[in-house]
This record gives C-alpha cells, structure tokens and sequence, in this order.
C-alpha cells in the first residue's frame, strides 16, 4: 500500500469553525445525510429520516447502547479561588478512579478536593497523558453521587451549547459507562427506529465504553506507531446469534458508528462473531479488511482523527476525502451534533 496512508497529515482538511455543530437539531432525525454509494461512486445529499429510502428487509441494524455517565463534577481547593472541574472516565478500584481534572497543574498527588456535598477526593497520583487516579472516602456510592452532583460533559470542541443533558444521549442509551457519546446514533429518534422495525429490518445492540481517547490526536505522524487508546466492549450472545445467521444468509450488516465497527470487528475470531466482552484496542485505517460489517452510519470525524482513518478504510481514501470536501462546500455541520453520513 502507498506511504501515503501511513501519513497522519495524509487525513487533513480544512474546516470552517462556523461548521462545528454547537447544539443538534431538533428533532434529530432532521440532521442531513450524506449518502456514499461503495457501489457506483455516487453522492447524494438527503436528510437523516431518508435513511429508510436505503434499508431493505432483511438488514440488520447494529447500535452502541451505551449511555453517558454524568461524570462532570465541579469541587473546590482550599486556597483556591477557581473551581475544580472533576471527569471522571473509569473505575481502577471500588473507591478510585481515573479523571480528567481541570486545572490540573496545580492538583498534585495528596491534594484534597472538595465537592458540593462535603465528599472529599484526593489526587492519589498522576497517570498517562496528565490524568489522575482519585480516590472517595470509603463506602462512597461513586455512580450515585455522580447522578446527584454531576451533568453530561461535552466535547471540547462544543463550548457554548445551550442544549439540555439528554440530546447528548442516545434515544435507546441503557448502560451508563461511557465518558463520552457513540453520536452517530444521536440522529435517531424513536418514530424512525419503529419505522425501521416496521420495514422489517433487525436491531440488535452491542456495548462499548467510549472513553476519551476518541477525541485525542495523532501525535506520531506515521500512524503505525500511534498507541491506540483501550476501550471495553461487549457482544451479547443474542447479538452474535442474529449477526453471524445473518452473515449466513447473505444479508447486509450495517452499524451505527465507529464504536459498532470497533466492536464487532474485534470480537470476530475463527470466522464469526463471538459473544463475550474484551478490552479493545483496535485502530482501522486504509488496508484493514472488513470482516462483518456492509454499511456504516457515522458522523464527520475531526481532521487527522482515528475515526477519520477508519472511515477512510471503509469507504476509501480518495472517496471519503471528496465526501468531506463537498460537505464543507455545502456546509454540513460538523462533529457530535453535527450532520451524518450513511455508507453503503
């Protein structure tokens, strides 16, 4: 295969700040789509409702059904005049875990942090990439306190939505374990789900944790030697059992975000598709043969993002590169309560 595709600035573009989607549209089955023919080449522009104009019975559906956790809290530091901005991405033990903490320059190991309650968490340590390991008194009901105290973070890149907590969760989110949203799943609404039901298309779940490393670059510019952040994902054993028969039967499996992609393809061994739950670090880009995925609905990814190169991998480079520019001719908006592309 060509250099090129190594090339981290190989999956650069230019985009417009004014298209980087601030809050979604309502409702969201209104977002447009973009639609990539695999087949013939052809673009065509409709919105996010047209999804059915291009299922057929017999296609199965495959969505991430994890939910966002409110993991952002605010505390204080004595002597601090500023708030603490407390993420919190995932257990390491039953009273510490990992968080994203802002200003974190100044929260050294065996610093305290206050929250509105009166719970005290200390700084325990500082691990990769600047993150922290906190720990809560013992006892301490983490996801409760987390449902009493905290909101949904946001993407960096949405800095002055005025949209509530729930447009940044699935219609069918269930498990609360993700730092972040599968978006491309965010486009639907219930009316469309039975509508596509009622087409006699299958739905089935499958589960990953998104964590932040989806929105963190590429540092390396050969992409080979970039470290692939970890992720949880699980396959139930229903799932497995309509995929792989599907599979069989010669129908189209079609998934519902990057995240959809990731898991199935990393619990495909032995030719078909296992159910269980893994730790994943599996990083798609331009080469990578597709074991069970026909389709994939997905957002506009950030330049030189992971997402960007699995995208690429799918529908081709120079395919997806023109789809992205003629988007940000015709102003598609951008990112997690952006606009969607249905690839086929």
């Amino acid at each position: 295969m060509d250099e090129k595709f190594y090339r981290v600035s190989t999956y650069n573009y230019s985009l417009p700040e004014k298209l980087i989607a601030q809050n979604p549209v309502v409702p969201r089955d209104c977002s447009r789509l973009l639609f990539l023919s695999k087949k013939d080449g052809a673009i065509e522009h409709r919105r996010f409702c047209n999804l059915l104009d291009y299922l057929v019975p017999g296609d199965l559906l495959v969505r991430n059904n994890t939910k966002v956790m409110p993991s952002r809290l605010i505390g204080f530091k004595p002597g601090m005049a500023s708030e603490v901005e407390i993420l919190l991405l995932s257990p390491l033990s039953t009273d510490t875990w990992e968080a994203m903490v802002r200003p974190g320059r100044r929260l050294k190991p065996g610093t305290s942090v206050s929250l509105s309650d009166g719970t005290k968490i200390k700084v325990e340590s500082v691990r990769d990439d600047g993150l922290r390991a906190l720990s809560f008194p013992p006892g301490t009901d983490v996801m409760d306190l987390m449902d009493r105290l905290g909101s949904i973070p946001l993407p960096p890149y949405i800095n002055s939505s005025t949209a509530p907590d729930e447009s940044y969760q699935t219609v069918f989110a269930k498990e609360a374990t993700s730092a972040a949203a599968p978006t491309a799943g965010l486009h639907f609404t219930d009316s469309l789900i039975e509508s596509i039901r009622l087409k006699g298309v299958e739905i089935v779940d499958v589960t990953l944790d998104v964590g932040l490393g989806t929105f963190r670059p590429v540092k390396e510019e050969d992409l080979r030697e970039h470290p692939m952040h970890l992720e949880r994902c699980r396959v139930p054993e229903a799932t497995a059992a309509a995929i792989n028969k599907a599979k069989k039967e010669g129908r189209r499996v079609i998934a519902v975000g990057t995240t959809s992609v990731r898991t199935l393809e990393s619990m495909y061994r032995e030719g078909i598709l296992k159910h269980g739950d893994t730790d994943t670090s599996l990083f798609i880009y331009p080469g990578y043969s597709f074991q069970v995925i026909d389709g994939m609905v997905t957002n506009f990814h950030l330049p030189q993002s992971t997402l960007l190169m699995l995208v690429s991998a799918f529908a081709g480079y120079e395919f997806t590169m023109s789809a992205y520019k003629e988007a940000v001719s015709e102003e598609y908006r951008f990112f997690s309560f952006g606009d969607a592309m249905l690839i086929l």
